[in-house]
């Protein structure tokens, strides 16, 4: 009877403590012999672990993948282009349009809209939404920006607007957004997509209006991988 509690004892220390343990199996002569060796060391715990790091890059770039996949279907199904957003949220007010970007759905999980940056007079900055479906505007609010003479020192003496700018870029894909570049070298951004690819991101000089690739997101990539 002893020997069958020593025997359950040291068994259940091994499942507990993840070790390694041997169960013995006491014959009638009081003999014992080895039945089963069982051995759950670290290295069990430590392949668990890289396998759901794994899984949570690949559901991380997953949802990236769904969320382009859904930009571009929202842009593509509009028929509001980024201009066009554009051109509406300067009508309701007036200024400088600096950013254009399509949101599929805002932070409460209501419709997509367009969001329009606009530097009006005096300074005061403006987020206009606007509808992709429709071209109305859905409403706007002001906010706080701290570089709106940067922005300005970028844009003085130049002739292509976010506008032309986003029309030019329409040419090689769907636009999703158009930004002001205005440190290092100073240019129009635009990001098109397509449903199933990948985004593509282009520069637009701010006088000739030239459209090239954007390299610098591409050197960016490969600094990263190189890390």
């Amino acid at each position: 009877m002893k020997r069958n509690i020593v025997i359950a004892v040291v068994t259940a220390a091994a499942l507990v403590g993840g070790g390694t343990a041997t169960a013995l199996a006491v014959s009638g002569d009081d003999a014992p012999t080895t039945r089963a060796t069982e051995t759950r060391g670290a290295d069990d715990d430590t392949a668990r672990d890289d396998d759901r790091g794994r899984e949570d890059t690949d559901d991380a770039d997953d949802r990236d993948d769904r969320d382009g996949d859904d930009d571009a279907r929202a842009a593509a199904s509009s028929g509001v282009t980024a201009a066009d957003a554009i051109a509406a949220a300067l009508k309701h007010t007036p200024g400088t349009a600096v950013s254009a970007e399509l949101d599929d759905e805002d932070d409460d999980g209501g419709q997509a809209a367009w969001e329009v940056d606009v530097l009006a007079g005096g300074g005061t900055w403006h987020s206009v939404r606007v509808d992709p479906a429709t071209g109305k505007v859905l409403g706007s609010h002001t906010e706080d920006e701290d570089d709106t003479a940067q922005v300005r020192a970028a844009l003085k003496g130049t002739s292509v607007t976010a506008g032309e700018a986003a029309k030019a870029a329409a040419a090689e894909g769907t636009v999703v957004s158009v930004d002001l570049d205005d440190d290092g070298d100073k240019g129009w951004e635009a990001e098109t997509r397509a449903s199933g690819e990948d985004e593509r991101d282009w520069r637009v000089d701010l006088n000739s209006g030239k459209v090239t690739a954007d390299r610098s997101d591409d050197a960016d990539d490969s600094d990263s991988d190189d890390d």
